[in-house]
């Protein structure tokens, strides 16, 4: 429990995880954003 309390207090762990979270979202917005044009350009074909 004093692990679970120290990474919830600790800002070094939510910057951490802060910008892993935007990371992914970065991420997740390049597959749609691909796949998206991907579908959008063999339809157009």
């Amino acid at each position: 429990m004093n692990l679970l309390s120290m990474l919830t207090n600790d800002p070094v762990v939510m910057f951490s995880f802060g910008g892993m979270a935007i990371l992914l979202g970065i991420c997740a917005y390049y597959v749609y954003y691909f796949l998206k044009h991907i579908v959008d350009d063999s339809k157009n074909h």
